[in-house]
């Protein structure tokens, strides 16, 4: 990959985040986080602003717990406090080239979540047995957006000269393979019996794998949409793509989830952040 000149460019970005616990759930085993970071300090962002990139980098994630009574949303806060702490470190070890490392980079971090879950699920049995996430992660330079993702939550990826919303992020099931490879439909994949089992995810007695790594190359009117899967449950692909372009009444991720609330979803958490470059 091509090294980063010293003079990068700056570009205006633009975030809002959601989450909503939905119609039946009293917990929201849901969680995300913006960070804006630099090799000097770590700063948490809030659920909605806009910055300038320049020298500084961005990450952006979404987890959705799961296991027994309150481990579920345990393991997705857990999941991104990680994140504040490990991803910095990693990046002032790597702060020379990232575009060459980032594989390596978010494997290490994706590594030490998984044990970290694990490590306490086997010391509070009780509370935290079978205490796992999923996590799709989004880390946005001057140039290039890399991401990471395990589970079934999803990374979606808007070219805004072409209007076409692709989902870049696999899903980890066997539903999800079926889909991607056309066995079956968006919508016989959104109401099979078995689109919730789970082949892969941090934590519980899954046996840890690479996550899917993947980058691409910014370019102005790009957006992004980090999602658990409760979204999906209200809003088929294309009606995603007509809310994220068409007139919002509210920020871009809180309208994606009241779309999804009105249109039937709302069984499972639902939640979203939106990543925009102006």
């Amino acid at each position: 990959m091509t090294s980063i000149a010293p003079n990068l460019p700056s570009r205006h970005i633009r975030w809002s985040g959601h989450t909503d616990r939905g119609t039946v759930r009293t917990d929201n085993e849901d969680a995300f986080i913006a960070l804006q970071f630099d090799a000097r300090e770590v700063q948490r962002l809030g659920k909605i602003g806009e910055s300038h990139t320049g020298d500084q980098h961005f990450v952006f994630a979404v987890s959705d717990g799961m296991g027994g009574a309150k481990a579920g949303e345990f393991a997705s806060r857990v999941t991104v406090d990680k994140i504040l702490h490990l991803l910095p470190r990693s990046f002032r070890q790597d702060v020379t080239g990232i575009e060459a490392g980032f594989i390596d980079v978010l494997g290490e971090l994706f590594g030490e979540i998984d044990f970290a879950l694990k490590h306490l699920g086997g010391s509070y049995p009780e509370e935290c047995l079978g205490m796992g996430a999923t996590l799709s992660l989004c880390w946005l330079t001057a140039e290039w957006l890399y991401f990471a993702h395990i589970g079934d939550s999803r990374i979606y990826y808007l070219e805004r000269a072409t209007g076409s919303l692709r989902q870049i992020s696999h899903d980890d099931t066997h539903i999800g393979w079926l889909r991607r490879n056309g066995k079956i439909t968006e919508r016989e994949a959104r109401h099979h019996p078995r689109r919730t089992a789970l082949q892969k995810a941090l934590g519980a007695d899954y046996q840890f794998v690479e996550p899917q790594v993947g980058s691409v190359y910014l370019q102005p009117g790009d957006l992004f949409l980090l999602c658990s899967d409760g979204l999906g449950e209200g809003l088929y692909d294309s009606q995603i793509t007509e809310k994220l372009l068409g007139p919002r009444a509210h920020p871009a991720a809180e309208q994606l989830v009241r779309s999804s609330l009105e249109c039937g979803g709302g069984r499972d958490n639902i939640t979203a952040l939106v990543i925009e470059l102006l």
